[in-house]
This record gives structure tokens, sequence and C-alpha cells, in this order.
């Protein structure tokens, strides 16, 4: 079986972080969001890896090439305007040649995709959709199903007074070849809101996965910054994630902390790090690679991405600061993102 990484977006809502780099390549925990789903995915023995590309897509061509270093073969195609979700789908039909799993590149799960296609093949279903349950499902589109899980209706983004259930579309489907066939091409197409009602409307057999696993749509900072607290705290074992902690506290190759640095866990500090004496960091607190952290700073709560300077006495708090940035001495940043 192949898997289709729906990895096109630019993650606006996570603007300006990603000014300078696609949002599949957002780090989680010093690695890319999207190495991190390949291993999930490979984890399944699902080795044969079809990216649909369209922002800055050489960023992820050169990180990845030809998937070998990652266990993985990648097939690569881009979109030279954007298709939307279905149009991507159809976009990458010359690759799919049986059941294939689809995986939007903004989410972290830990559904048991084994068990998602074992469900799919037991109700001989065309399409398969992964549900998943959320505090606030007018944000997201909305499933409704029969007794048997059937899928009955969509509602994309429901006004309060439409919400009829509290499971929403997980981003993770399992589809037959055929259904391709379905899809118009060469044109802009969402599956969520022309697809899939599309197929409703034609009698397709269709089915919701429901299931209660951790999932997070990472496309805010609050997202973002709450996923990492997610795992710090144990809350959320997220597979391949590195489990050799010593006190909470994670460092990485060839970095240099000061003896007289104090450091609160969780923590994960990276490789080629500088820290220098009398800081403070953590808890919940993740240091990049190639990181330089003056004297006197005190940083918490917060993600900082590789190559930044942190100046002396600058104080840190529920922050995301963007690659290769610099924060002056004396800085004193709460509840922000920066990335200029």
């Amino acid at each position: 079986m192949k898997a289709l990484l729906l990895a096109g977006g630019k993650g606006t809502r996570l603007y300006p972080l990603t000014h300078s780099i696609p949002k599949p390549m957002v780090p989680i925990l010093n690695k890319p969001l999207l190495e991190r789903t390949i291993n999930y995915i490979k984890g399944y023995g699902i080795d044969e890896i079809v990216m649909s590309l369209c922002y800055q897509p050489e960023q992820i061509m050169n990180y990845f090439k030809d998937g070998s270093e990652f266990g993985v073969k990648i097939y690569y195609f881009i979109e030279e305007s954007p298709l939307g979700t279905g149009g991507a789908i159809k976009n990458a039909e010359k690759y799919l040649d049986d059941t294939f799993l689809i995986f939007n590149s903004d989410i972290i799960t830990d559904i048991n995709l084994q068990k998602l296609i074992n469900y799919h093949k037991e109700k001989n279903a065309k399409v398969t959709i992964a549900l998943t349950r959320v505090d606030n499902p007018s944000a997201y589109g909305l499933v409704e199903t029969d007794n048997d899980d059937r899928i009955t209706a969509f509602k994309e983004k429901p006004r309060p007074e439409e919400i009829t259930t509290d499971l929403i579309n997980a981003g993770i489907y399992v589809f037959e070849k055929e259904i391709l066939d379905l899809i118009p091409a060469g044109r802009e197409i969402s599956v969520e809101k022309e697809v899939y009602p599309g197929l409703l409307s034609a009698g397709i057999r269709m089915y919701a996965y429901k299931n209660s696993n951790y999932w997070i749509d990472i496309g805010t900072p609050h997202k973002y910054l709450e996923l990492h607290n997610s795992i710090m705290d144990g809350l959320f074992a997220y597979p391949f994630i590195e489990r050799n902690y010593k006190n909470n506290i994670f460092i990485g190759k060839n970095s240099y902390i000061s003896p007289t640095t104090k450091l609160i866990p969780p923590i994960v500090i990276g490789d080629n790090c500088y820290i220098a004496d009398e800081v403070i960091i953590g808890p919940r607190t993740v240091i990049g690679n190639n990181i330089e952290i003056r004297s006197g700073s005190y940083i918490r709560n917060s993600i900082i991405w590789e190559g930044c300077k942190i100046g002396r006495g600058s104080k840190l708090s529920n922050t995301i600061i963007g690659i290769n940035c610099t924060i002056e001495d004396n800085r004193d940043v709460s509840y922000g993102v920066i990335a200029d």
C-alpha cells in the first residue's frame, strides 16, 4: 500500500513562522513534522510515499530526496498552482495503483493505521474517513453517520445551531483507486466540500472510522505549543519521539551548557548549542539546533527554532522564535511569535 501525503499548504495561520519554510517542515521537537509523519506511517509497513507539493517544494525535496535515508521510497509531484485537496489527490493518480492511504500533513495523531485499513476492508468501503472528537467542532468539518457508521452527511464549519455531533474529519482517509475516476481533473477542487458530498449523492459506500486517539491540527501557534506541551508532559506518547531523557531533559550532540545554568524539566535542547552563564531554561522548553543563548536569559514554555541567538538578560515566555532570529539584549517577550 502507498500513502499520499498532502503537503502543499502555505500554513497561513502560522505566519510569520511559515514565511521561510513550508508548514510540513515546521519542527516537532527539532525534527520536521513531515519526517515525524513518515516515520509514523512507516511503522505500519507503508514504505512508498507520494508527496503532493506546492509551496516552497524545493525545501522538502532537498531534505528528503528519494527517501532512502528515511527507509522509504518517495514520489513527488508539484502543483504549479493550488489544486485544493481533491485536485491534489487526482493529480497523484499516476502513482496510485491500488487501495491507498491519504494523510493531511498538518496533523499529529496516534490513530492505529492498521486498524483503520482493516476496518476499510471489513466494510467493503470505497472511501473510509477517520473521525476524531473535538470540544469545539465549529471550526472543522462534521461527519454524520447511521447506526452502521456509514456516512450520511457532511457539514463544513457548521454554525452552532447546526452542530449535531462532536465527530470531525481527522484528515486521514483510505481510498479505493476507482474513486479517482470520479474526481474532476485540471481544476481546483476541495475533497471535503465537493468530492465527498458528490460521492455521497452518487451512493458510493463511504464509512467512518471512529476513534478516541490523540489528534491535533498544529495550524496555529497556540496548537503548536499545545502539542509540544502534551508530548513533554507525557500526555501523548508520539511514536518515534526520542526517549533517552535523563530526568526529563534531552540534550543533543556537541552542546555546551554552563555549569551555572539552571535546567527545569521537561526540556529538549538540540545539537551544537552554546548556553552561557546564569541562564534559566524551562519548564516545557524546546531549544533547536545551533542556538546561542547569552548570559542571564530566562526561557520557559517556549520553542526556539534553529540558528537563533538570544541576547543577554532576555526573557521569553510562551513564545515561538522562528529560524535564524536574533533577540536583542534584555528583550522581554510573552505570548509572542517572532520570525524576523
